[in-house]
Order: C-alpha cells, then sequence, then structure tokens
C-alpha cells in the first residue's frame, strides 16, 4: 500500500535526538511532508521536504498544523514534552483532536514520577491516537502500570539505526573509549573521566573520545560552562592528554568511522528515566562492546546481551567494567557477536509502515475538535 505521510517533529537543521530520529524515519518511510516544530530565533531555512513550520509563539498555530497534516493519508508525531506550545507542550493535542486523518504517536519519554498535568496529558494524547509506538518495552510495561491508556493501541517497535557495522577502523594504538551524542549535565561524562583515572595503569592507557556539540538549550542557558567543567576535571585529575573533544558535527560516515574505531562505548548517564537512546542502539547495532548506567534501555538491551552494565555515579565500577573488556579478549569478542540487522533503519521502517498501512485501511480517525 503506498502511504503518503505527514510527519510532525522537530527536524534539521535543528540539533537533537528527536529531529535525527524523525528525519531518519521519514527518509526509510520517504512519500510525505515534515511539519517542524521550531523555536523563535531557529534557522528556519526551507527544506524541500518541510512543507510548513510550526514556530513557537505563533497564536493558535497547532491549527494549521492540523490543517496541513490532513492533506496526507496518516499523521506520524513525535512526542517530547516541551517541544510543542503550552504548558508540557500541550498544544500538541489541539492538533491531535484537529486530525482527520489517522494518527500514529511516538513516545519518546514515559516518567515513572510525571506531574499531574503531564500524566493527564499524556492520557489524553493516548486516547486521541489512533496508534502509540513506544521503542521499548520498558516504556510500554511503565505506560501501562503508571497511566490509565488502552493497551491494545500500544506497539513496541526498537529505535532504528544506521549501517555503521563493517570492519574496524584503529586510529590509535591505545584502547579506545568512546561516548558520542549531545552535551549537558545529566550525561555523566565527569563519571567516565574519573573511572578514566582509575585506567592509568593499563599498558597501553586508553584514550577516550568526547564527540558531539553542547545541546542548544544547554548552550542558551548555561553557555559551555559544563564542557569547561570537564576540561577542568580532566586537568585536575591527571588525564587531559587522554580525553579528546571532538566537537563538530559528524555525517553519518564519520560517525560511522568513529564508532568502528572504538574498543568500548561508555554511557555514564544520570537519567533514571531514559527509556529510548538512540547512541545505545547505534552502539549495539554496530557490534561495540557497551558499558552503560542501569538506565531503562540500557537494562533491557543489555541484560544478558552485549555489554555491561553498573551503578549510577560510579567511577569504580565504570573503571572495572571496562577493564574486563580491555584485558579479556574473550569476554569482548562474545560482547561484539551480535546481530544488529534488526535495529537497522530498513527493518524499523516497515514495521512502521506495516502499522500506518494498518490505520489507513480502517480509516481510524480520531476526534475532530468542536
Amino acid at each position: 500500500m503506498t502511504i503518503r505521510y505527514g510527519f510532525l517533529s522537530t527536524h534539521p537543521p535543528t540539533l537533537c535526538g528527536l529531529a535525527t530520529f524523525n528525519s531518519a524515519l521519514a527518509t526509510h518511510l520517504g512519500g510525505g511532508g515534515i511539519v517542524r516544530v521550531a523555536e523563535t530565533g531557529d534557522d528556519l531555512t526551507s527544506q524541500t521536504d518541510v512543507v510548513h513550520t510550526w514556530t513557537a509563539g505563533t497564536p493558535a498555530g497547532w491549527r494549521d498544523t492540523a490543517e496541513v497534516l490532513n492533506t496526507f493519508d496518516i499523521a506520524v508525531i513525535q512526542h517530547e514534552y516541551g517541544i510543542y506550545p503550552g504548558r508540557d507542550g500541550g498544544e500538541v493535542l489541539s492538533v491531535l483532536r484537529r486530525l482527520t486523518v489517522p494518527s500514529l504517536v511516538v513516545l519518546h519519554t514515559v516518567l515513572t514520577q510525571p506531574t499531574p498535568g503531564q500524566k493527564s496529558l499524556l492520557e489524553q494524547i493516548v486516547s486521541a491516537a489512533g496508534a502509540v509506538v513506544t521503542s521499548t518495552r520498558a516504556a510500554r510495561d511503565r505506560l501501562l502500570a503508571g497511566y490509565a491508556v488502552d493497551a491494545a493501541k500500544i506497539s513496541v517497535i526498537p529505535h532504528g539505526t544506521s549501517a555503521y557495522a563493517g570492519p574496524p577502523v584503529r586510529r590509535d594504538p591505545r584502547p579506545h573509549l568512546l561516548t558520542w551524542g549531545l552535551l549537558g549535565p545529566g550525561k555523566g561524562i565527569e563519571w567516565a573521566l574519573r573511572g578514566l583515572a582509575r585506567l592509568q595503569n593499563l599498558d597501553p592507557a586508553p584514550v577516550y573520545t568526547v564527540a558531539g556539540r553542547t545541546h542548544p538549550k544547554v548552550v542558551e542557558l548555561h553557555g559551555e560552562a559544563y564542557r569547561a567543567g570537564l576540561h577542568q576535571l580532566g586537568a585536575a585529575l591527571g588525564i587531559a592528554h587522554s580525553v579528546r573533544y571532538e566537537s563538530a558535527y559528524l555525517d553519518d560516515r564519520a560517525l560511522g568511522e568513529l564508532i568502528r574505531s572504538a574498543d568500548v562505548v561508555v554511557l555514564p548517564y544520570d537519567s533514571t528515566e531514559q527509556v529510548t537512546s538512540g547512541v545505545l542502539v547505534e552502539a549495539v547495532a554496530a557490534g561495540i562492546p557497551v558499558v552503560a548506567t542501569t538506565f531503562p534501555h540500557a537494562v533491557e538491551l543489555l541484560t544478558d546481551g552485549p555489554g555491561l552494565l553498573v551503578p549510577h555515579r560510579n567511577p569504580a565500577a565504570l573503571a572495572t567494567a571496562i577493564r574486563r573488556i580491555l584485558t579479556k579478549p574473550a569476554l569482548a569478542a562474545t560482547l561484539r557477536e551480535r546481530d544488529g540487522q534488526a535495529l537497522g533503519w530498513p527493518a524499523v521502517a516497515q514495521r512502521y509502515h506495516e502499522l500506518a498501512a494498518t490505520l489507513v485501511a480502517e480509516n481510524r480517525p480520531v476526534a475532530v475538535a468542536t
């Protein structure tokens, strides 16, 4: 079945995980257009796939947004608190209620302790949607346990990944640790630095690459204070010579080479709420051993799988896990022997297409606002 998809989300040139996810999903589903959500002051350069921009501060911008989405066969809506106008991003609900075409909502955050407003909003979004997707079983279970929602509407489709698997790329004779993604407080890089300091007695001692720009919202509020603090901590620990910061934006080819140069991907995140991590999925699909804190997505993917889990904010545990992988070739080989094909975007997009085709065939529209 040929389907014309209308996507509602942040979108490049906005730099965030949601924009990257939506861009990849739209590319692999094809046959549609993007309604881009943007902040006032964002780069509003028009792209060929963007058919409309919903800018924060536009009075009743949800009305025009819904009308544009209604010109497609189905609306695919990425949901994250705070990216849409209104309290907790609540104006996305107005869009959903005004749609006359079926809707598929992808939930990127499901909180265990939402505010009453956040809980009510998410319940109403699920009620208004034709179908809901979470990227992990953990998110689905959390949604069913903590919210009044219809379980029959909810499907689990994994986060997709680009084809980063391939032959190793050796950049340095030293073992290579890698973290990538937008930086900011909560990323936990400070714990990885403290862990790296405990590995200096290895011969050779590892080098650690931290790749990624500071998150735009962090820059807006705090400038580069977090990144500066990391540099200061590295100097104080005596490991500045072993840490490389790459803040340039990497295209798929460059990122793929960087990932394949790693011996261990380190995800020392502070969050205990994170039910979706694109970086984690990309590392697993590329076959690189992962050491991660016990955030929900990591627990789901790495338990008895391609990595090791450690407690939050525990540099000693991080160092012990990394040391095990670097000094035990058999363990590293076992962790690398994973098939990531099911996580590739073609397979993931096919599952989205099948779900969308069912909605379109059943012509399951959501309630129309009066």
